[in-house]
């Protein structure tokens, strides 16, 4: 359905998080190089339960990697420092959903390149650093699914 693309994540319990998401919504997780952590850490373990064994997970080493895979027919990157309101773009099945580390957010090499249609943010309120990156990643994932009818 849609892809997960978690660019250099760094803590174990979101991506656990995640990976739960995306074995419950169909999604196809990519996690780019270097990650943060090891993924048999019992942190990431114990917050993907046992959703690993039902989710669809690659790792890449690095960006160019999964760009260069093919993978995704368009990808859409989300950042603080985009202007366009998540809920405001139209999502396809197979689109790339992109975002960057917990620390560092996306780079901007790859939050400047692309489509400036598909460059969203998530709505808050000012001076605000950013929410956590597994609630971001719920949030636009289920609003994706949802425009195209919660299709399996």
């Amino acid at each position: 359905m849609f892809h997960v693309v978690l660019v250099e994540p760094q803590i174990p319990p979101n991506t656990g998080n995640i990976i739960r998401l995306c074995a419950n919504t169909g999604c196809h997780l990519h996690l780019i190089k270097p990650l943060g952590f090891d993924l048999s850490e019992k942190q990431l373990r114990r917050a993907g339960l046992d959703y690993t064994d039902h989710a669809v997970i690659t790792v890449w080493e690095d960006w160019s990697a999964f760009m260069n895979s093919g993978s995704a027919r368009r990808w859409v990157t989300l950042s603080t420092q985009h202007q366009q309101n998540y809920a405001d773009f139209n999502f396809q099945p197979g689109d790339a959903l992109v975002f960057g580390s917990e620390g560092k957010g996306l780079v901007e090499e790859i939050r400047e390149s692309g489509d400036q249609a598909g460059k969203l943010c998530l709505p808050m309120q000012p001076n605000n650093r950013s929410l956590n990156l597994s609630n971001s990643v719920a949030i636009v994932v289920y609003e994706a699914w949802r425009q195209c009818g919660f299709a399996q």
